[in-house]
């Protein structure tokens, strides 16, 4: 009898100890991050009350959560933004020092690096990228040097800690034009098509039957919320990547939001990005998730000039809000974006937050909500901003400084209201070009107060040697101790130029 009893003592506390863990478990949130391309930092109609494109998904967001005002990509461009996001560390320090990459470009992240999925699979999360990837791919080649589609694709989101992948090379316009499911492409390309040099903009290349332009972002987003539903009853909690291919070219808007903007074609598409939003979180409803689920809303950069300026200022309607210049800039219109980030229970709604973060600080934050830690040799340039969603008190900014990127490889720093740009232009593709500021013969930095200048009219840069220099000399730590965190000094690959 008592040896019965104390059998069941066993299965009892056993039991008690199984809950306990799936409790315990259970704790840390679902992740949901979803990153728009080249979507403006005045699409939104959360962040810019004089917007013509209402976003009412994101607004909504925005409205349950918490809205950064002074949020930036690390890059003025996607492909190092993605690496910055993935990994905490500036993309400058790798390989790519200027640009994207491109069709057939080896991994830019390598495998042996700390990344977001694989600090959360540590605490037992399931991890899946859906989307754009755009960090390079290791194809298999044939015995003539080209790729062939029939044989595993290497090295991508599956080898930096990814259990599930579904997506598609690069940006919508860069061939090859394939669905990847984990390392195999779900058809093999069996035509060319040619380049469209239109808003429907894509170059020449290889096509698969199943691959429809204009099917892409809605067949990524049935993937992502099938992904969300198939979560609903495991036990572990979740991070998923989704990275959008809109409102980058080819400019692709369906049918029923064709003219709905009232703007033009990239405003209607933009409206899809919103309709986006608003799918994810019903998916996230329905699951029952939404209680211990966060969700962030951003952009990997500023707007494309492809998205026609002229025609939206005609409109009154300004993709880069009040800011100066667009995607590839070093000005704020290239890097300063809509961040917002909803948590129920733990953020409090409509709250705010005005100080500059990056990016870069997905990582940081991902492991002090797990009560996970970070070596010295990862995440070298990503900041804790888990007090910041809590409304702790935080008595300084949580970054001392953050850094800027052109897709030229021009740098610029942020300090408070200050900011340097180590280049006589726009770093990119506003004027004065990099090829116009020489011409010009232009001071060779600029210094604003963003603050009082938003739009980067008045070079201070003269008048205030000593903030010139004191930033500088910042910059020049970063780049010496390879990281602008607090840790061993680490190194770069290669050398950083354009300071």
């Amino acid at each position: 009898m008592n040896k019965l009893i104390n059998t069941l003592i066993l299965i009892f506390c056993l039991t008690l100890i199984s809950y306990s863990c799936k409790v315990e478990k259970k704790q840390n949130p679902n992740i949901i991050y979803i990153l728009a391309d080249d979507l403006g930092y005045g699409d939104v109609s959360a962040l810019n009350s004089d917007s013509k494109i209402r976003t009412p998904a994101i607004d909504r967001l925005a409205e349950e959560g918490m809205v950064f005002t002074d949020a930036h990509s690390n890059s003025a461009v996607c492909s190092p933004t993605r690496y910055g996001i993935l990994t905490g560390r500036y993309a400058w320090r790798s390989r790519l020092k200027n640009g994207v990459l491109w069709s057939y470009d080896k991994p830019l992240i390598d495998t042996g690096r700390l990344t977001v999925p694989k600090i959360l699979k540590r605490q037992g999360y399931n991890t899946a990228c859906i989307g754009k990837w755009h960090l390079g791919l290791d194809w298999t080649i044939d015995t003539a040097g080209t790729p062939d589609f029939s044989g595993p694709v290497k090295s991508g989101p599956n080898a930096i800690g990814f259990d599930y992948f579904f997506g598609i090379t690069a940006s919508l316009d860069i061939p090859p034009y394939v669905y990847i499911e984990n390392d195999r492409v779900t058809k093999l390309p069996s035509d060319t098509i040619k380049a469209n040099f239109g808003k429907e903009y894509w170059r020449k290349g290889p096509i698969a039957p199943d691959f429809k332009m204009e099917e892409v972002l809605p067949t990524l987003t049935e993937k992502a919320v099938d992904y969300i539903l198939n979560q609903a009853n495991k036990e572990n909690p979740f991070f998923l990547y989704f990275a959008l291919t809109a409102p980058h070219t080819p400019i692709l808007p369906s049918k029923e939001f064709v003219g709905k903007s009232h703007t033009n074609e990239y405003g209607d598409f933009v409206l899809m990005v919103d309709d986006v939003v608003k799918q994810v979180e019903n998916a996230v409803n329905l699951a029952g998730l939404a209680e211990n689920t966060i969700i962030i809303f951003t952009s990997d950069n500023g707007c494309s000039p492809m998205a026609d300026f002229r025609e939206l200022d005609s409109l009154e309607h300004h993709p880069s809000y009040v800011f100066r210049g667009e995607k590839a800039d070093i000005f704020e219109g290239g890097h300063r974006i809509p961040f917002i980030v909803k948590w129920p229970r733990k953020i409090n709604p409509g709250s705010g937050y005005h100080n500059t973060i990056c990016l870069t600080d997905l990582i940081a934050t991902c492991a002090a909500i797990t009560n996970d830690s970070l070596p010295d040799d990862a995440a070298e340039d990503s900041f804790n901003l888990l007090p910041v969603l809590l409304s702790e008190t935080v008595e300084e900014p949580v970054r001392e400084a953050t850094v800027h990127h052109s897709i030229n490889g021009s740098f610029s720093i942020r300090q408070g209201k200050w900011k340097l740009n180590f280049c006589p232009g726009s770093g990119g593709w506003s004027h004065p070009t990099p090829k116009e500021a020489r011409e010009q013969n232009l001071y060779p930095v600029q210094l604003y107060d963003v603050l009082a200048d938003s739009a980067e009219v008045i070079n201070l840069a003269e008048r205030n040697p000593e903030i010139v220099k004191r930033l500088t000399n910042i910059m020049n730590k970063y780049v010496s101790d390879g990281r602008s965190t607090p840790g061993a000094k680490q190194t770069n690959e290669g050398r950083s130029s354009r300071i």
